[in-house]
């Protein structure tokens, strides 16, 4: 076992690139109050779309923003039924001849 053992390095431990030249994307704090007292901020990129609630990290609660803006509701679509997708694909008559066809091939009894 000991011939196989990899030597020096761990993987993925370490990056030899130094950060000269490099240039950071710009960043922006953003407050957040916990209904339990807690205020946190979290860093996002400038270019990012800001949410309006994020999980507290203290107890796990929905936060706000601190500067009072509100998270967009999103569009939801209402659930789509069984028969919903049924008519989607068939019309009202198209499907009272498939009814009338089973119940013609439905053994009685």
């Amino acid at each position: 076992m000991a011939d196989r053992a990899l030597r020096g390095m761990g993987l993925g431990s370490k990056s030899f690139e130094d950060e000269e030249g490099v240039e950071m994307a710009e960043r922006q704090e953003i407050g957040f109050d916990c209904p339990n007292g807690h205020h946190f901020e979290i860093t996002f990129s400038v270019e990012a779309e800001l949410p309006g609630v994020w999980e507290c990290p203290r107890c796990g609660a929905e936060s706000h923003r601190s500067d009072g803006t509100k998270a967009e509701k999103k569009k939801e679509k209402p659930q789509r039924t069984h028969w919903d997708m049924l008519t989607e694909r068939r019309s009202i008559p198209e499907l009272e001849e498939l009814l009338k066809e089973r119940r013609v091939a439905m053994p009685k009894g």
